[in-house]
């Protein structure tokens, strides 16, 4: 990855807001981006029991003095905005931005409230926009995006009409970033993971989870490190020519 005047680079995760959780990835994710010698800034949601912040602060706590844990609720531009000028205050320009934060109000559409519609959507959609605006006057020439969609914004599962409806946005989004960012060198890519053993993979009925398992080629599902090295990949030197892509990261599962 590219380095800068003190040889690290900057990198940005949003973590999970409040009840916000992150299908596929994990406070960890900035760990494979720690190790290629990135400073790293974990977002958290600021809920009042204060549960993420300690999860955050314990992920950044484990990456020295290149880690840092940063609050923000993504739905707040105002917030959104703070929490870069402060990163950038900290670390100096961006490198890399990670978007991640996501969170599951599950219901078929005959039942699915207003809010529930429209408080996914405006995390896992709205929330990438904003933080991808943000960031854009720090970020610098030839940065990266990564952007965590989902398999469920290319399948449509059952239930799921606002989470498919923001993660099919999130891919969409990403192709328009990449062709707006292309003057600047910027690469803007999304990761789809598949079911994946976090905490949220793990909430799904052993029933269903059995059901999906078979639907998978590789028989087995993803670890929260599958998906982590992908974003490690996108954000690297090595996909420099790689931009407006979907890595769908799932095992083969297709259908």
């Amino acid at each position: 990855m590219k380095g800068d005047d003190d040889d690290r680079d900057r990198s940005h995760g949003q973590d999970g807001p409040g009840h916000r959780r992150r299908p596929g990835t994990r406070p960890g994710d900035g760990e494979p981006l720690h190790a290629a010698g990135a400073a790293v800034a974990i977002n958290y949601f600021p809920d009042a029991a204060g549960d993420n912040r300690r999860l955050a602060e314990a992920a950044a706590g484990s990456l020295g003095d290149r880690g840092w844990a940063v609050p923000a609720d993504v739905c707040d531009p105002e917030q959104v905005a703070a929490m870069m000028a402060a990163i950038a205050g900290r670390f100096g320009p961006l490198d890399i931005v990670v978007n991640n934060a996501a969170i599951l109000r599950d219901r078929t559409v005959k039942k699915m409230t207003d809010d529930e519609w429209q408080s996914v959507v405006d995390t896992n959609l709205g929330g990438v926009f904003r933080v991808c605006r943000a960031a854009l006057p720090t970020l610098r020439d030839g940065g990266r995006i990564v952007n965590l969609a989902s398999i469920s914004g290319v399948m449509g599962f059952f239930g799921q009409a606002n989470y498919a409806a923001a993660k099919a946005g999130v891919i969409a989004l990403t192709k328009v970033l990449s062709r707006e960012l292309a003057g600047r060198r910027i690469t803007v890519n999304a990761v789809a993971p598949g079911v994946v053993l976090t905490d949220m993979g793990k909430s799904i009925p052993e029933e269903s989870r059995a059901a999906m398992l078979a639907s998978v080629p590789l028989g087995r599902f993803g670890e929260p490190d599958d998906i982590a090295h992908a974003v490690l990949f996108l954000a690297s030197d090595l996909a420099g020519y790689v931009t407006g892509q979907t890595l769908h990261v799932n095992g083969g599962w297709w259908g």
